[in-house]
């Protein structure tokens, strides 16, 4: 898998892929997407018309996830209260529903291989 760093246009990342196809037509390539570097924001979709087999997204979550954490924080120490932030929990059904655990049954992780998850 080749992973070309620092890309900083669409017409870069379609050039690179139509380059190196030419000699490697059956190499994998990776595009990283990371928020705030050198690489335009990209419709996913587009990597694959682009000859790309693979995006990842390293640190989004990671970033999504401690912008809440910062904000739930910040309305705590305000409020001295979680009842503000409520809305933006995952509730414990929500999280029982997303694993597809049944309190007092066992719980088997679903193989990623059966789709089912």
């Amino acid at each position: 898998m080749i992973f070309p760093e620092g890309l900083s246009s669409e017409d870069e990342f379609a050039s690179f892929s139509k380059e190196v196809r030419k000699t490697h037509p059956q190499v994998f390539l990776l595009a990283n997407m990371t928020e705030f570097g050198k690489t335009p924001y990209i419709e996913f979709k587009k990597f694959s018309d682009y000859g790309y087999n693979c995006v990842i997204y390293p640190v989004s979550t990671l970033r999504i996830a401690m912008k809440a954490v910062s904000l739930f924080v910040d309305d705590l120490v305000q409020n001295g209260t979680v009842e503000n932030s409520l809305k933006n929990m995952q509730t414990r059904k929500e999280l029982y529903d997303l694993l597809k655990y049944k309190p007092g049954e066992e719980w088997i992780f679903p193989n990623p291989k059966d789709n089912k998850i």
